[in-house]
């Protein structure tokens, strides 16, 4: 069974959500033979994903009886969801019971508070490797998708869970959304150890969320670099969590003053602070820094994973006897390529192996890498992975009287717009189509925006008007 889940101890707590749901191996299994007895064909599945034992016993149970899930949140934007149901044409949708009138369909099989409805839409050609599908810019509802390929979620997950030395006692606090690759890991990295995972709805800000991990002795917990602001300002480092003792991060780079905070908070309280850096191309996680030399390389994401291999392209030698270049990855977590169109899912595998990531990074004379910076368009808000020239995309299509361009860093997305008229009105609108919140965007007016006479922006321009 997918991620070994039948081979653990039956009776043992597996998944237990803060919407009252709590399953055993043995219940989850039945569950997943609940699907099997279905018979459905092999086909695509629309999963609308939230921190639920519901939404997480589809996902187990479609990659274990063969279907291809493409895991979305159930909060994504209903025009955006539309446009990707168009696209690829899913024959079925698994989806929160409240949520079921948003899609016509019959309903065929329900579990903890989840419908599976079957859709008009008939199953066309799937590459026979591939298993699963991710979005790669968030929640923009970007038609791209990384295609995963069978053994590429359970390489990671037993290679991540070696690297953090995670046991069957664990009890793992998934907060991260289970559709975002990063949380999908820790949920997959604990299952595959007999674990027990705790998923979390309710807010960081909430005193619900760590009431919910104080009751059920939470032992480790996976945050983006917003995670951690956020636990700072309300005073996490005064709470009363004594079960609690792995921190590890990932999903965006911390600055070197919030990464010391974390690495002296951990050693000081008898903790250990894991950074670890991955995407979803690698099925999350590549790279993992062994927690006792946090406070040794600050900010260093660390070595390879168990099984994996880091490497630099174009290397260029530093004075300080370090190696910069563009980070590349090799591993059995690789996955296969992208989709923009159901065409494309009777594609191959076109990495082979191998992933370049387009983040620029130095490895010092110890072999530790640290990520100095980005080659391509892409922001990480609040941990999520979002594609500037698709958030211009979506801008444009809905206010196609304006020349917009996007650019910023992983803290802020500034919105250069040359319509007065819009500058209260372009915030709340690609806040509530991502579902990111409004302070990590900011409008700008321009007269123009700069463009040589090639028609190219001139982005320097643009950086100089952010900063004044």
């Amino acid at each position: 069974m997918f991620l070994d889940l039948d081979r653990q101890e039956r009776s043992k707590l597996a998944i237990k959500d803060d919407s009252g749901f709590a399953l055993t191996y043995r219940e989850a299994c039945d569950l997943i033979g609940g699907f099997d007895a279905l018979h459905l064909p092999r086909c695509v599945v629309f999963c609308l994903c939230e921190n639920s034992a519901g939404s997480l016993i589809g996902y187990l149970a479609l990659e274990n009886n063969g279907q291809v899930p493409l895991l979305l949140g159930a909060k994504l934007d209903t025009e955006l969801l539309k446009r990707l149901s168009d696209l690829y044409l899913p024959a079925y949708y698994w989806l929160p019971q409240q949520m079921r009138d948003i899609v016509r369909g019959e309903q065929i099989y329900s579990a903890c508070g989840y419908v599976l409805l079957r859709t008009e839409n008939e199953p066309y050609p799937l590459h026979e490797q591939l298993s699963l599908l991710l979005t790669t810019s968030g929640s923009t509802g970007s038609p791209k998708l990384v295609r995963h390929k069978y053994g590429n979620l359970d390489a990671n997950a037993r290679n991540v869970a070696k690297a953090f030395a995670w046991r069957s006692e664990e009890i793992g606090i998934c907060d991260l959304p289970m559709n975002y690759t990063m949380g999908l890991n820790v949920i997959n990295s604990h299952l595959i150890v007999g674990a027990t995972v705790l998923l979390v709805k309710a807010n960081l800000m909430d005193p619900a969320f760590w009431q919910f991990i104080r009751e059920n002795k939470g032992t480790s917990f996976c945050g983006v670099p917003f995670s951690y602001e956020v636990m700072r300002r309300i005073g996490f480092d005064k709470m009363e969590l004594p079960a609690l003792h792995t921190l590890a991060e990932g999903g965006g780079k911390l600055t070197d003053k919030m990464f010391r905070w974390i690495a002296s908070f951990a050693k000081n309280s008898g903790r250990r602070f894991c950074a670890t850096f991955g995407t979803s191309e690698t099925s999350a996680r590549m790279a993992f820094l062994n927690p006792d030399m946090a406070l040794e390389k600050i900010g260093s994401i660390g070595k390879a994973i168990p099984g994996g291999e880091l490497f630099l392209l174009d290397e260029q030698r530093q004075e300080d006897g370090s190696t910069t270049g563009e980070l590349g990855y090799r591993g059995p977590n690789v996955t296969m390529g992208y989709a923009f169109c159901r065409e494309d899912l009777q594609k191959g595998d076109e990495f082979k192996g191998e992933y370049h990531t387009g983040d620029i990074a130095r490895r010092d004379s110890d072999g530790f890498y640290y990520i100095i910076g980005r080659k391509g368009r892409f922001l990480k808000l609040f941990g999520l992975r979002v594609s500037l020239d698709e958030t211009e995309r979506i801008l444009k299509s809905e206010f196609p009287n304006t020349d917009i361009v996007c650019t910023g860093d992983d803290k802020m997305m500034n919105i250069f717009i040359t319509e007065a008229s819009l500058k209260d009105k372009i915030v709340p609108f690609i806040s509530g189509k991502t579902n990111i919140h409004n302070s990590a965007f900011r409008a700008i007016l321009v007269d123009e925006i700069p463009r040589n006479e090639y028609g190219k922006v001139q982005f320097s321009v643009l950086d100089g008007l952010a900063k004044g």
